[in-house]
């Protein structure tokens, strides 16, 4: 099974946090926003699919590709019984097991600072970003 997320680059984006990766709904950034690689994004944590959130509620493993025009990075992060997938605006994928309405999955084995500088920089123009989750 597989679920993909589409979000918009910006010329904001910093993806310098060293512990979070985060895509929001909101159609702005502001250089506040160290962890956020992607705005505009068509889900929400409250919004991705009922199998997705009982996969990740049983402790599942998943692999989040991350893709723009032809760069691929790829994380391994894992989900948790407390995960409550309450936020209507955001996404976050955390590198420790520190959870809040927005997160997704935790124990990632990337944040945002260890995305592929090449790919960061594509979002910085602006191109389409593509998030891919794949159950493991």
């Amino acid at each position: 099974m597989k679920f993909e997320i589409k979000a918009k680059g910006n010329r904001l984006i910093k993806a310098t946090h060293k512990s979070t990766l985060e895509v929001t709904k909101d159609d702005f950034l502001t250089e506040r926003g160290d962890c956020i690689i992607g705005i505009n994004a068509n889900f929400s944590a409250s919004e991705i699919p009922e199998d997705l959130k009982e996969y990740l509620l049983s402790e599942g493993k998943i692999k989040i590709i991350i893709k723009v025009d032809n760069l691929i990075d790829k994380i391994i992060a894992y989900g948790s019984k407390n995960l409550s997938f309450k936020s209507e605006n955001s996404i976050i994928i955390r590198k420790s097991n520190f959870i809040d309405d927005r997160t997704l999955a935790i124990y990632s084995n990337k944040s945002s600072i260890d995305i592929k500088r090449d790919i960061i920089n594509l979002l910085k123009e602006d191109k389409d970003l593509y998030i891919i989750i794949k159950y493991l």
